[in-house]
């Protein structure tokens, strides 16, 4: 019930601080240079993970932060929560995310978040999805922005074995760049699907970059996957 409680109240400052932030990002944003969106649009990321930390005890550690580049890099993560969403925004900047349209349509927080320019495509049309998701991403990592892809394409439960799409490593060949394999369990606290928050310390694990140069895309799709099963301590596929 404590949970429940405290949860509940979690929502209610997360929709309270949402609405005026997301305003004044879209009243002031296009006055302001993309890096600089970057860094006022993103403490409200902050303040989530802060929050969500001190309303419902759901902190975090990271390993291997020393391991970013210094160059623009394709970051490839398992997708369990809305929190590594939020978290990976702020924690990585600039970082560009790929994600479904339909996002950007919701009030507020769409609009604001259209303004970072994101990599929006439309699910349903894959083959354009693709094309349009490699010209963007390459534009966005020449322009020195990181890409963050989520090769699972939604929100998946912590241990469940799904399939991980080659899109983001085929981005990482197409422009050189090397990829960040980032591994989390922040859907065992945050669940994905559920009003209920559980107390305890998401493992945010940052692994060691890889060359995508001469790879192939399934290959290092799959390696990335192996990766980040073996470091949640889950059984490999």
């Amino acid at each position: 019930m404590m949970n429940t409680l405290r949860s509940l109240l979690f929502y209610v400052v997360y929709g309270a601080s949402l609405i005026p932030h997301a305003s004044l990002c879209v009243l002031l944003g296009w006055t302001l240079p993309l890096k600089t969106r970057y860094r006022y649009f993103v403490q409200w990321n902050r303040f989530v993970v802060w929050w969500v930390g001190v309303c419902c005890g759901v902190t975090f550690r990271m390993e291997g932060r020393e391991r970013i580049p210094a160059e623009p890099y394709v970051m490839l993560s398992n997708h369990q929560s809305p929190w590594e969403t939020l978290f990976l925004y702020c924690e990585f900047q600039p970082l560009c995310a790929v994600l479904k349209r339909e996002l950007l349509r919701i009030p507020f927080f769409g609009w604001a978040l259209a303004l970072l320019d994101p990599i929006a495509i439309d699910r349903s049309k894959r083959r354009s999805a693709r094309e349009s998701m490699l010209e963007q991403g390459r534009r966005q990592l020449r322009q020195g922005v990181s890409v963050l892809v989520f090769p699972e394409g939604t929100r998946g439960e912590p241990g469940q074995d799904r399939k991980y799409y080659t899109g983001g490593a085929e981005l990482a060949i197409a422009s050189g760049a090397r990829i960040v394999p980032v591994a989390h369990n922040a859907g065992v606290y945050w669940p994905a699907h559920q009003l209920v928050k559980r107390p305890g310390i998401i493992t945010v694990v940052v692994g060691e970059p890889i060359d995508s140069t001469g790879r192939e895309a399934r290959e290092l799709t799959e390696q990335v996957k192996r990766w980040v099963r073996q470091t949640l301590g889950e059984a490999d596929a």
